[in-house]
C-alpha cells in the first residue's frame, strides 16, 4: 500500500451508511487520493477505543480477500487506512 504516514495510516475518504440495523455506522467504500473507488466487501467486526476525550470507531473489514482496517476520528471527522 502506498502514501502511509510514520503511523502507518492513510488518510481515505468513505462512503458509509449510518443507523443501519444493529450496527450504527457501516463502511460501504473508500477512495485513496488520486485512485478509484474500493467496496468493502465484508464487515468483520467494530470496536470503540477512547484517547484523550476522542472516541476512535475502528472497523476491521474484508476487501476482496484483503483484511484492512479503517478509524473514524470523532474530534476531526477524519477517516484513515491503517495496515
Amino acid at each position: 500500500m502506498k502514501n502511509f504516514n510514520k503511523n502507518n495510516q492513510e488518510r481515505v475518504e468513505v462512503m458509509a451508511l449510518f443507523g443501519y440495523e444493529m450496527t450504527p455506522c457501516q463502511p460501504l467504500s473508500f477512495r485513496r487520493q488520486g485512485e478509484n473507488e474500493t467496496e468493502v466487501t465484508e464487515l468483520l467486526r467494530t470496536q470503540i477505543k477512547f484517547a484523550g476525550g476522542v472516541a476512535l470507531h475502528i472497523f476491521d473489514v474484508l476487501v476482496g480477500r484483503e483484511r484492512m482496517t479503517l478509524e473514524f476520528n470523532s474530534s476531526n471527522l477524519a477517516w484513515h487506512l491503517t495496515q
